[in-house]
């Protein structure tokens, strides 16, 4: 009896040992974001208040151990981004930066933490999708949308609905551009034709020249290849112009908070792809309801929601793998489909991308509207098989 009760004291202190491999006195999660710039709205401290939610939704603890949620602000500067990933790599000071909105700078974050051991990247808020593809990091998880989902999506989906020629307002920089070109050739290879294009520089005021080129293509389609500030001003001022009386608006890039700075009288009928809609179910709406009671009433955009999701998957795995090592943390999340209750079923590729549903929606009139960030109204579901790029046409090295 007693040689046994030995052997068991000795198991049960080996299984204590085995459960404790998350060494850390907190967990901690480093949300990298742009708090005061032009994609403060859709990202920002909503982005902060999205990983605390996931945080309270793990009870705030893995394994026992306490989770924390710090944030910067790396000014939407690829510089600043770089040094403050680096800062919190080398000093151990995160175990995952998430959001970081601005595609140059998730660039720059993702070579931060590509060999970081013990430091993931979910990226919430940038659109490249070199990210998954010729630049992809086995550290890095790129969880809510991208520039291939956002132009594959609205072009084939309002093509097959009669949308059949385009013309395209692009910003001229590198996202803009990548932009047009995917849906570009979505639009013909869907059987459309594209009657022209027209580039501006980023933060446009006037647009006016550019709206008059596409009004005067007879396009169907008028593209927005562009984001934010650009899409709020082409938007608002393609209503004042008449064009959105014979023509129809496809915005590339437009989001939640973007429809409420326009304004449905000006928005109404325009298309748009979107990973997550705060109205879509029952799960959906309350967590809106939670988010909008740290954000004096504000509904999530979908860059809000991924850092939600991303975050309470990765604590998740976590907990699964019982160690802050991130490459077995990321195994266990490419391991089997993930019930996620914002994006539905999501798989985890090889090349980092988050697989999930995408959705195509078009902005209600003022008349249809019944609340306040009642924006949308559901036109077609893409199906995550379709949704976003295949993984053989990313040329992403870890894909083989």
């Amino acid at each position: 009896m007693r040689l046994f009760s030995a052997v068991a004291f000795a198991a049960m202190l080996m299984g204590g040992v085995a459960q404790a491999a998350i060494k850390s006195d907190t967990i901690t999660i480093g949300v990298l974001t742009d708090m005061s710039g032009f994609a403060s709205d859709s990202t920002g401290a909503g982005s902060v208040a999205a990983a605390q939610l996931a945080v309270e939704d793990m009870g705030g603890k893995v394994n026992g151990v306490p989770v924390k949620v710090i944030f910067a602000d790396h000014q939407n500067k690829a510089d600043i981004g770089a040094a403050q990933a680096q800062r919190w790599v080398s000093d151990g000071t995160v175990d995952a930066i998430v959001d970081v909105p601005f595609s140059s700078v998730a660039l720059a974050v993702n070579e931060v933490t590509r060999n970081a051991p013990h430091t993931a990247f979910l990226a919430s808020g940038p659109g490249t999708a070199d990210l998954t593809g010729e630049k992809c990091s086995p550290n890095t998880v790129q969880w809510t949308y991208d520039t291939w989902a956002l132009a594959n999506g609205t072009a084939k989906a309002v093509v097959q609905k009669g949308g059949d020629t385009w013309f395209f307002v692009t910003a001229d920089y590198a996202f803009g551009q990548a932009l047009e070109r995917d849906a570009a050739a979505t639009v013909i290879a869907s059987g459309g034709k594209v009657l022209g294009s027209v580039r501006h520089p980023p933060s446009t005021q006037d647009f006016s020249s550019y709206l008059l080129q596409a009004q005067a293509s007879g396009a169907k389609i008028v593209g927005l290849a562009n984001a934010v500030g650009d899409t709020i001003n082409s938007v608002k001022q393609a209503s004042e112009f008449g064009l959105t009386q014979h023509q129809t608006l496809a915005a590339l890039l437009m989001q939640l908070t973007d429809v409420n700075a326009v304004g449905l009288p000006a928005a109404q009928g325009l298309y748009l792809t979107e990973p997550f809609y705060w109205d879509m179910n029952d799960k959906t709406r309350a967590f809106a309801k939670r988010f909008g009671a740290k954000r004096e009433g504000r509904m999530p955009t979908g860059n809000q929601a991924g850092v939600y999701s991303a975050t309470l998957q990765y604590l998740k795995a976590m907990a699964a793998a019982d160690t802050e090592e991130t490459a077995p943390i990321l195994a266990k999340m490419r391991a089997a489909p993930m019930a996620d209750p914002l994006f539905g079923g999501t798989t985890l590729r090889i090349d980092g991308r988050a697989v999930h549903d995408m959705y195509l929606f078009q902005v209600k009139t003022p008349a249809e509207s019944k609340a306040p960030w009642d924006f949308y109204k559901l036109v077609q579901t893409i199906p995550a098989a379709e949704a976003f790029r295949p993984l053989n046409q990313g040329h992403c090295p870890l894909a083989g």
